[in-house]
């Protein structure tokens, strides 16, 4: 071999982590993207069964199973003869579906799918769980399949007088928000977690809505111990204990002060722009979640999406107690807001909080500043959440953790990558954009082949993408590689001298 070809072939193996110091990916290439309106599928919840080589995607009407190597539909199965469908998880060749009665106030199902045959399990495949099912989530060893019953209630309670901060009474009906504990073993309900009496601390719990606490996610910790539930609209996470099956707390989780450096919004919704410092704060009130461990301890990665009641019987502009400016048509929460005090939904961001639920990272503003870098910004959303950070997936590679982060409400499909190995300093590495693809909902990531992949399911414009994410090889991968390309220069030497 040519010495000049061998310092070429050396520049390239080294020329992509020069390029990409920071990073741990060489690249991220779209593999495929499926659209799902032959079905009607709304393109939600994935997941990966790596016994078929298939991905999930659950949606309202039921379940697209695509072939992960190019994309192509597998089948469709229709769940609309038992409801709507909200969310999927894979387990050991088990896909569990959530899905709501046809009156949401009722009780929901689970039902048990052979990834294989892709037909009901045999034996027990149906358990009946609490009302509006909306996630769902195996524990590591498989053994517990949990629930997050949200239990929204059809019709919310009246107004109470005319003053704001509102009260509202309560709904005629409304389901209790639970956590249904499923002993896969027995495929039987072994608990109903719910909320109603659990010991409360942090701040700023949202009590006063109409409604009682609603799970939204669920993560649960390496040692299968411990689960963390999300309750979006009361802007807190409870605390299950799987070893008791029951909710140990519910953690307030503070505002974030829109008025402090780094915490800068873009309020108003009037065609340009602008960033500013405000005098509003924000409940944190995260959607997704997802927990992993550094050195030894818990962490939660939560994005801090915000929501208001379905009716948006909770929601004014800040006009109504007295805003002006650029403050006159920001969303506020009318049952927490007063006149010169207001509180918005939302924080825009991401937050790492430890197993207690303090702080130790938090985005700031740079998810929507990125955004309008990018030009992806949606200035009709800067009065309501930004660009809304809704779903989270963890994985790693190359012994780094890495977070990455759905946002809603963007120009084009976007999702942040952050190195997230050190909760206290993660670092943003990467934006997904794509072209065609609209709010992504749902990420799931997996490895196939040794290559990682995530995919992304968006909902508004109803399609699905897999991107692959080729990482930098390892150093022990670069000294392998040049110690053969040594032989190789020995090899071609030997030979030119004979």
């Amino acid at each position: 071999m040519k010495k000049s070809m061998i310092t070429a072939l050396v520049a390239a193996l080294f020329l992509p982590h020069m390029a990409m110091a920071d990073s741990p990916f060489t690249s991220i290439t779209k593999a495929w993207t499926y659209s799902h309106a032959n079905t009607g599928v709304t393109s939600e919840i994935s997941a990966y069964d790596s016994i078929s080589n298939t991905i999930w995607v659950a949606g309202v009407v039921g379940v697209d199973v695509l072939n992960m190597s190019n994309g192509s539909l597998v089948q469709h199965i229709d769940t609309t003869s038992f409801g709507s469908i909200n969310s999927i998880a894979i387990n050991n060749g088990v896909a569990a579906f959530a899905i709501e009665s046809s009156t949401k106030t009722n009780p929901g199902i689970v039902q048990l799918y052979n990834t294989t045959t892709r037909a009901l399990t045999s034996g027990t495949n149906t358990i009946t769980v609490g009302a509006l099912p909306d996630m769902l989530t195996f524990t590591a060893d498989g053994s517990k399949l949990l629930v997050a019953n949200e239990g929204t209630p059809s019709t919310y309670g009246a107004r109470i007088g005319s003053t704001i901060p509102r009260v509202f009474g309560a709904a005629a009906v409304d389901p209790a928000g639970s956590v249904s504990v499923i002993d896969m073993n027995t495929r039987t309900v072994a608990a109903t977690a719910g909320l109603n009496g659990v010991a409360q601390s942090g701040s700023y719990i949202r009590t006063n809505t109409g409604m009682d606490f609603e799970p939204e996610y669920i993560a649960v910790n390496a040692a299968g111990t411990k689960a963390y539930v999300t309750l979006q609209e009361a802007n807190a996470i409870g605390v299950l204990n799987l070893n008791t099956n029951q909710f140990d707390q519910v953690i307030g989780l503070g505002v974030k002060d829109f008025s402090l450096p780094g915490n800068t919004i873009d309020p108003s919704n009037n065609g340009t722009v602008n960033f500013v410092s405000a005098n509003v704060k924000g409940f944190y009130m995260p959607d997704g979640i997802a927990a992993y461990q550094a050195n030894g301890q818990d962490y939660l990665v939560m994005a801090n999406e915000g929501d208001f009641r379905e009716d948006d019987g909770d929601r004014s502009a800040a006009s109504s107690v007295g805003a002006t400016g650029d403050l006159t048509n920001l969303r506020v929460t009318n049952t927490d807001s007063s006149v010169g005090n207001l509180f918005a939904a939302g924080a825009r961001s991401f937050s790492i909080r430890d197993a207690n639920g303090n702080i130790v990272f938090d985005s700031g503003d740079f998810l929507d500043k990125k955004a309008a870098e990018l030009g992806i910004y949606d200035d009709a959303r800067s009065r309501d959440k930004g660009v809304e950070p809704e779903g989270v997936e963890l994985f790693t590679i190359n012994g780094r953790t890495i977070a990455a982060i759905g946002l809603e409400r963007t120009l084009k499909s976007a999702v942040a990558l952050y190195d997230v190995t050190d909760p206290t300093q993660a670092s943003f590495i990467d934006m997904i954009v794509t072209d065609g693809d609209l709010a992504p909902e749902g990420i799931e990531a997996f490895t196939f082949n040794g290559l990682t992949y995530l995919s992304v399911t968006n909902e508004t414009s109803n399609t699905t993408s897999l991107y692959n994410l080729t990482a930098v090889p390892e150093p022990e991968t670069y000294a392998m590689l040049l110690a053969g390309l040594g032989l190789m220069g020995v090899s071609a030497r030997r030979k030119a001298n004979k």
